[in-house]
């Protein structure tokens, strides 16, 4: 089980998966945010593939400027660290408020993921 992410978003994460193999055009909220609170990186997560639980798609911003749309091993998220050696933690306090493509695209505009 991934400490990153409750039981309760692993469901609507699965639950995204499945839809987005059904529809094309499927653009759901984020269910979680990921962040390293002393690298600069953030993850928005939308789903998790059926087919394989380690893998999840979101919005990925490494902190360099270039946030993009892809893929993410859960397992590799739970061994990062920052700059300090401080690991990845989940927002407890992040709400979406808007759909995937709107913070994508906001993120390509200011360089980085904004919530």
């Amino acid at each position: 089980m991934n400490a990153l992410i409750t039981d309760a978003q692993r469901v609507l994460l699965l639950a995204n998966g499945r839809e987005s193999l059904q529809d094309a055009d499927f653009d759901p909220a984020p269910v979680v945010k990921l962040f390293t609170p002393d690298a600069g990186a953030t993850w928005l997560l939308t789903e998790i593939d059926p087919d394989d639980h380690d893998h999840a798609f979101g919005l990925c911003d490494l902190g360099l400027g270039a946030p993009e749309l892809g893929w993410v091993s859960l397992q590799e998220l739970e061994t990062v660290r920052g700059q300090l050696g401080l690991p990845v933690e989940r927002d407890l306090h992040f709400r979406a408020e808007k759909r995937l493509s709107a913070y994508a695209r906001d993120a390509r505009l200011a360089g980085r993921v904004v919530v």
